[in-house]
């Protein structure tokens, strides 16, 4: 049985939807095996609204949310990563910091769902769309049998959960 805590970066531009999203599931999705950390690379400042509604309707604790930097995860203190996740295209295109112990990355890009136009229904539906999405995603990542991948397969694993349409077997792990 492999007992290992993982810690897990998602990281967005302003960290106010999709990496504070992802963050939230992981917390959930992952507990006991992982543990999710978000930031970005010019925080917003706060969590949009929508994001902490979401989350809260759906009783993800939200009380530990909140806009950072991605300097606060490349510092002596902070913890070591073992996987970084970018989830929006510009993060992926910027020069990120060095992390600590050469985690592994990969990047899993969604719309902005802040940036979604319309009603308010169909702005909140960008939102839950983002949630989705990212919790397919996360719970593929979650079930890989991490202790039996080696460093190339796993890497193959985690650019396929990235894809629009992840590849999967027949049983619903990545191809």
């Amino acid at each position: 049985m492999d007992s290992q805590l993982y810690n897990v970066l998602f990281l967005c531009t302003g960290n106010s939807a999709r990496s504070l999203i992802a963050e939230a599931v992981m917390n959930r999705e992952g507990i006991g095996k992982f543990r999710g950390y978000s930031a970005g690379s010019t925080p917003a400042g706060a969590p949009h609204p929508y994001t902490i509604d979401l989350l809260h309707g759906l009783n993800h604790d939200t009380s530990q949310l909140r806009s950072k930097s991605w300097d606060e995860f490349a510092g002596p203190d902070a913890p070591q990563m073992d996987f970084v996740f970018t989830v929006c295209d510009n993060a992926a295109q910027e020069e990120c910091p060095y992390w600590p112990g050469q985690p592994m990355t990969a990047h899993w890009g969604l719309p902005d769902p802040a940036a979604a136009e319309g009603t308010e229904a169909e702005k909140r539906l960008a939102f839950a769309d983002t949630y989705r999405m990212l919790r397919n995603r996360i719970s593929i990542f979650v079930n890989l049998p991490l202790h039996t991948l080696d460093a190339f397969a796993l890497q193959k694993h985690l650019d396929q959960i990235g894809a629009a349409e992840p590849a999967l077997e027949e049983d619903g792990s990545p191809a």
